[in-house]
């Protein structure tokens, strides 16, 4: 068998190649959702992805018989360094062929990388930043891939613990099926626990009214999960960037907020129409028939994806998740919506978990990075 070439990505063609790569690798898998080719092109490009003022990275592709085998990129977040002391070379956006050959060369150019660097650890997959996505799947291979979460074979964990690369973190992953109807004490409880401390769920007449909120919410998953291991704090740039790339996906319907006595942000939950379908019909682009496909979802869809959840710590184990539920479940009542899928949560972060706990959640994915100390 030909030797296996590996390349750093320079030109717009190998850009391209880079990026499109996942969608030859899956074109006959009926589970893989493919990105928008544009908005994959924005990841790497400063003027649109801000992470890259505190990131350097650095794109590779393998070839054998001049082709493609196989894909990853090598990033060290600088910022992670400075405020919490973490010394790695995260790896993400890795796919490749079944063949351990190729995976370990792809692994050997990241810890080649990470030792120009004198940096002592690998991890992956996974992105730039908390709100990237990541983790390699390794339950729910069978099931149709959302958003924001990756998709990849089974073999790919075989493949890294091969190389000699152990477990670092564990996500899971759930779907619930709505009830047809809520018990009567959730929604006496509900009741009860916005009147106890004076609160009130926003309702929006419009995604313009929504907008004051975006820069609080973002600062309210910051005193959410500050505590988590490996998160650091999201920057004015990258609320503006998150904003510009979700927002147009954004429902008002589909948000939850909740505010004070004092009208200050203390919890919000993010939901939005199930894009899956709609995004593989697109194949990674917008036009000519796309933009349809994804307006169509928006308007027409019996499945729903949890993405983003903030409750200030003050408001946390007082009832507030079940608050955001219900408001939720009304919602999906009356979208015709009957699943949600959770987003990826961190396997430690039993506080969001409890947001399920009274309605059958069935963990239907896990995920997980990979470590090697050099």
């Amino acid at each position: 068998m030909s030797e296996i070439s590996v390349i750093e990505v320079k030109s717009a063609k190998e850009m391209m190649a880079f990026i499109t790569f996942p969608m030859e690798l899956y074109k006959n898998n009926k589970n893989f959702v493919p990105p928008l080719i544009a908005e994959e092109k924005e990841i790497w490009n400063p003027r649109h992805n801000p992470a890259l003022q505190y990131s350097e990275a650095r794109l590779y592709l393998a070839y054998r018989d001049q082709k493609i085998v196989g894909r990853t990129a090598a990033i060290i977040n600088f910022k992670e360094k400075e405020e919490l002391g973490i010394d790695k070379v995260r790896f993400g956006w890795i796919d490749f062929i079944d063949d351990p050959e190729v995976s370990q060369v792809l692994i050997e150019k990241i810890k080649d990388f990470a030792r120009k660097k004198n940096i002592p650890k690998i991890e992956g997959p996974m992105g730039f930043t908390n709100l990237d996505k990541s983790g390699v799947l390794t339950k729910g291979f069978d099931r149709l891939a959302t958003m924001i979460g990756i998709y990849n074979a089974p073999y790919y964990a075989e493949h890294f613990e091969k190389a000699g690369l152990e477990k670092e973190k564990e996500w899971v992953e759930y779907e619930l099926v709505f009830p047809e109807q809520l018990p009567e004490k959730i929604i006496r409880f509900n009741d009860l626990i916005l009147q106890k401390y004076q609160l009130k769920v926003l309702k929006f007449n419009s995604k313009k009214e929504i907008l004051p909120y975006v820069e609080p919410m973002f600062k309210l998953l910051d005193e959410t999960y500050r505590h988590l291991s490996s998160y650091t704090p999201i920057t004015d740039e990258q609320i503006h960037t998150y904003r510009d790339k979700y927002f147009k996906f954004i429902d008002k319907d589909y948000i939850v907020a909740i505010t004070d006595s004092q009208g200050k942000l203390i919890s919000f939950a993010i939901t939005m129409p199930s894009y899956s379908k709609a995004l593989q019909k697109a194949n990674g682009r917008l036009f000519p028939f796309g933009w349809w496909h994804l307006l169509q979802a928006g308007k027409r869809n019996d499945r729903a994806n949890f993405y983003l959840i903030g409750i200030h710590p003050d408001y946390q184990k007082r009832g507030i998740t079940s608050v955001i539920f219900k408001e939720i479940y009304d919602v999906f009542k009356q979208k015709g919506v009957k699943y949600l899928e959770t987003n990826p949560e961190l396997e430690e972060n039993k506080a969001i978990q409890l947001l399920w706990q009274d309605y059958e959640p069935v963990n239907h994915k896990r995920r997980r990075t990979y470590s090697l100390a050099l």
